[in-house]
């Protein structure tokens, strides 16, 4: 059996039931009253339906697409990610008094050292056109005494598999603020007993960051590679908004003169 909307009859059901209604909207002003709550009723019922249909439609076929992993990568990238805050929906959407190391999700941990936390992170869909990512994150930061926040993100472990001294690390973000903050990215890696670190800084001017990390200056043992992640330090972020509509990862290897 066909679905439903792929058959011949289910088209012509559908005429008939449209030139039903609209007949019924027309005699309205007309028709007797027990006629007309009866069809008050029904349409009532009816717009229940519709109204859920058309609020998952547009949700569902607005862009970006919810799973959308599209997004630009360099040609010769061997590796290249999204994470799942800024793909799909999660099953916790945000918390609020944030203590230091709450999670959000599987992969982001957020750390500070306040006192008090006034601060709140949460998911939300984005709905701009030149948005790629279906997900935001979204920080909001009131009254601030602590000395440093920042958002630790682990990297899938795919990230390390066979990565070199020869390979360059990208990392991409479109971020909108309240009012401009200096933000640091910090790369990590763990290889063997040691942890190399490398900063990066997003100009405060751009929404379009964009940071490249070469580990051909890198203190980096490649037989030890066990881990990666990075975090990202926001410097006096009091009474600001600070929306990451996307971040991703690519890795490519640098090219041999």
């Amino acid at each position: 059996m066909g679905k439903i909307g792929d058959t011949l009859w289910d088209a012509t059901m559908y005429r008939r039931l449209l030139s039903r209604w609209a007949m019924s909207a027309r005699d309205a002003r007309t028709a007797k009253l027990s006629v007309l709550r009866r069809q008050s009723t029904r349409a009532r019922q009816l717009r229940a339906h519709l109204d859920e249909l058309i609020h998952v439609a547009d949700e569902r076929l607005s862009l970006p697409v919810i799973g959308s992993n599209s997004f630009s990568k360099p040609h010769n990238a061997d590796w290249a990610w999204r994470p799942e805050i800024w793909r799909g929906p999660l099953p916790v959407r945000g918390i609020s008094s944030i203590t230091s190391k709450s999670k959000l999700g599987d992969e982001i941990t957020l750390f500070h050292d306040c006192a008090r936390s006034e601060l709140t992170l949460r998911q939300l869909r984005n709905q701009r056109e030149q948005d790629l990512a279906p997900y935001g994150l979204r920080l909001d930061v009131f009254n601030f005494d602590g000395s440093f926040l920042s958002l630790v993100l682990d990297l899938p472990a795919n990230a390390v598999d066979g990565l070199k001294r020869t390979h360059i690390i990208k990392v991409s973000s479109i971020v909108t603020m309240e009012k401009p903050i200096e933000i640091f990215v910090r790369l990590n890696i763990k290889h063997g007993p040691n942890t190399e670190q490398i900063v990066r800084e997003f100009p405060a001017s751009q929404n379009e960051f964009n940071a490249e990390f070469d580990l051909a200056y890198a203190n980096l043992n490649e037989k030890r590679v066990e881990k990666m992640w990075i975090d990202i330090i926001f410097e006096n972020p009091q009474m600001n908004q600070i929306t990451l509509r996307d971040l991703t990862f690519s890795r490519r290897p640098r090219a041999q003169l």
